[in-house]
């Protein structure tokens, strides 16, 4: 008759050897997971710096095309090309709301 071994010893036999092997495994799954995820990251935001760069240019071009029939017009696209002039991000502020005639009566 063979000798009759506690489940439990084959456990401790067993957990030592999962600690062994798995434990730089799951650290090598880790740190990989980790870089892949540093890779999108900088991916992501390279596509976001071309889409920026995209953006501008097209609204410089735009600003060109646009910028020459207002200048010979006086138009607004003119007015706001000049006061645009100075700005950096080529955003321009909203209108101001006109006022109301309750107002001016004031």
């Amino acid at each position: 008759m063979p000798p009759v071994v506690p489940p439990f010893l084959i456990g401790l036999v067993a957990a030592s050897l999962v600690k062994r092997v798995g434990k730089p495994l799951v650290r090598g799954i880790v740190r990989t997971s980790v870089g892949v995820g540093l890779e999108v990251q900088r991916a992501v935001q390279q596509a976001g710096a071309e889409m920026h760069g995209l953006a501008a240019e097209a609204s410089a071009e735009m600003r060109a095309l646009h910028a020459p029939h207002a200048a010979a017009t006086g138009g607004p696209a003119y007015a706001d090309a000049e006061a645009n002039a100075g700005r950096t991000g080529g955003r321009s502020k909203s209108a101001a709301k006109p006022r109301s005639v309750a107002a001016k009566a004031h």
